[in-house]
């Protein structure tokens, strides 16, 4: 059975290895258990996200990462868009190479979490871009996410923004999204049914597996709320709930 780890309040906090992290996952490998890493971070490439793994002490190479901007490149190159306007970083356009970045006309417009760089100027050119016809691909939508300094908006308000302004509809790649998890169960080579999500998000990383039919758990560190997972309907809960990370390998043993 595949383990998908989610990244941010699973195996890292606020950039460091959880507690007893890097022995989990050296554990679930020994145990014949492939290990991808999924996240819906979209300021960073595939290749920038594996090396922040590292630098924290983590096993990964960046073809174990599967982040929400990698996929939507994928998404859009199996589409058949090549022509895109990105309100994304420059780590992130890393990962969309081979893609007509300059034109005035694009298929598509792709938003990621643009931190700081969020402004009116580049989300006015993304609302007449899609004001004209360009179809809104979001790489995620999350609300927020747990920075170094506190809690921070994430890319989803901003996208709803967009949505609202140009009367449309976003097409969200990253987690939820079951063709998200489909994409990992591919890259793993297993059945959605043999792969197991491990996340603190009860909305993206739990209801989002259940509903590709991955078998889910969910940890109480990072953003785990246990007033909002008691709000969840019966068929989204965790089929298993544990601790931290450092409790997988024995949980999923048992």
């Amino acid at each position: 059975m595949g383990v998908l780890l989610d990244i941010d309040g699973t195996v890292l906090d606020a950039g460091r290895a959880i507690d007893g992290a890097a022995e989990a996952i050296a554990a679930l490998r020994a145990r014949g258990r492939p290990v991808l890493f999924a996240t819906n971070t979209s300021r960073k490439s595939r290749a920038d996200v594996g090396a922040s793994l590292r630098a924290a002490g983590i096993d990964a190479a960046d073809e174990d990462v599967l982040s929400a901007g990698y996929a939507a490149a994928v998404y859009c190159r199996r589409a058949g868009v090549t022509r895109v306007r990105l309100l994304l970083t420059e780590s992130a356009r890393a990962d969309w190479t081979g893609f007509d970045t300059e034109s005035r006309a694009p298929e598509a417009v792709v938003v990621g979490d643009l931190g700081d760089e969020f402004a009116f100027r580049p989300l006015n050119e993304a609302f007449r871009c899609l004001h004209e016809g360009a179809r809104l691909i979001a790489t995620q939508k999350n609300r927020y996410w747990k920075a170094a300094d506190g809690w921070t908006l994430d890319a989803g308000a901003f996208v709803a923004a967009l949505e609202y302004a140009a009367r449309t509809e976003a097409t969200v790649v990253g987690k939820p999204s079951p063709g998200f998890f489909r994409m990992a169960a591919a890259l793993l080579d297993v059945e959605p049914a043999a792969l197991t999500i491990v996340g603190d998000d009860v909305e993206s990383d739990v209801a989002g597996g259940r509903a590709a039919g991955l078998r889910t758990v969910l940890v109480r560190t990072g953003k785990f709320d246990a007033e909002r997972v008691a709000q969840v309907p019966p068929d989204q809960q965790p089929d298993l709930t544990i601790d931290s990370i450092k409790d997988l390998p024995a949980a999923l043993d048992g």
